[in-house]
């Protein structure tokens, strides 16, 4: 039974978004100090506990929806692999456990806004969601608080328009990102109760939509270069050909020869391009410090 529970844990805690979770708060730290050593390892992993224990909530609340649909009916807690019980105990250990390292080892304000993000996803977001298909808007906060906390982790101001302006591209990124699913899961996720954006607009549409904030993810990603606290035109130019390149792609995926837009292509080029702004961003800033 123990071996099955610790062999089940990795799913239960959803350790790629986790991980997900803890490369934006990376990011936001050597943002900040520009380097990477064994404090910023810290960070990361306090991050990816509190990252686990949110995800392992989040099954727990879930648990009857995820055993309606194809996606997530194997899951830990509908296969019966681990017990609700177990899941809310694991949740809740991995929880305090990632809120006390961050108090500990960075202070209050990264810890606040670890506490924040656990609220907003698990009792705000979840619950918003089985009512309203626009609850990504506000859900997309989730995205875009953790590299507050390796920003602030570090020692830099919250309030920063360097941050700022980062978490506001990581906010907008998370709507189309969200929204590609739903042109793919949309009819699981109806049949488990949930409203989607898929009943409320045609396929057309939704692809209309969806270009639309992809554009503006761009668009808030090139300033992003402006507002740093060491300008660098070289840099600037090297975001500005990355944003040209993937908005030419995604131009060709939206309204090329396919009639639909094509959601495996779609969702990794949206998730390869998140991935190499943000390693852009660490680079430069190891490299300038």
């Amino acid at each position: 039974m123990i071996i099955q529970v610790l062999k089940s844990i990795p799913a239960l805690i959803k350790y790629k978004v986790s991980l997900a979770v803890t490369f934006t708060a990376l990011t936001g730290f050597i943002v900040f100090n520009g380097k990477f050593d064994l404090l910023t390892l810290k960070m990361a992993f306090a991050v990816f506990i509190l990252a686990s224990g949110s995800s392992a909530l989040n099954q727990f609340q879930e648990r009857k929806f995820d055993a309606i649909m194809n996606r997530t009916k194997h899951r830990p807690i509908p296969s019966g692999n681990i017990s609700p019980r177990t899941a809310l105990l694991i949740s809740v250990l991995f929880i305090v456990a990632g809120l006390v390292l961050l108090f500990s080892g960075f202070g209050l304000i990264p810890a606040l806004l670890g506490l924040f993000n656990i609220c907003w996803y698990n009792f705000i977001y979840t619950n918003l969601k089985r009512v309203t298909s626009f609850a990504v808007v506000p859900g997309s906060l989730v995205g875009a608080v953790p590299v507050f906390i390796g920003w602030t982790a570090a020692g830099g101001n919250v309030f920063s328009s360097t941050i700022i302006f980062i978490g506001f591209f990581l906010f907008i990124w998370q709507i189309p990102h969200f929204w590609l699913l739903m042109l793919k899961y949309g009819k699981e996720y109806e049949e488990a109760g949930f409203p989607t954006v898929n009943q409320t607009f045609n396929p057309k549409s939704l692809r209309n939509i969806i270009f639309s904030w992809i554009v503006a993810t761009t668009f808030s990603a090139i300033l992003i270069p402006l507002f740093l606290v060491k300008l660098s035109w070289s840099f600037f130019l090297i975001i500005f050909i990355l944003n040209i390149l993937f908005i030419t792609f995604f131009t060709k995926l939206s309204y090329g020869n396919e009639t639909q837009l094509n959601f495996k292509k779609s969702f990794i080029s949206i998730n390869i391009y998140l991935m190499l702004f943000m390693i852009l961003l660490i680079i430069f800033h190891v490299l300038q410090s």
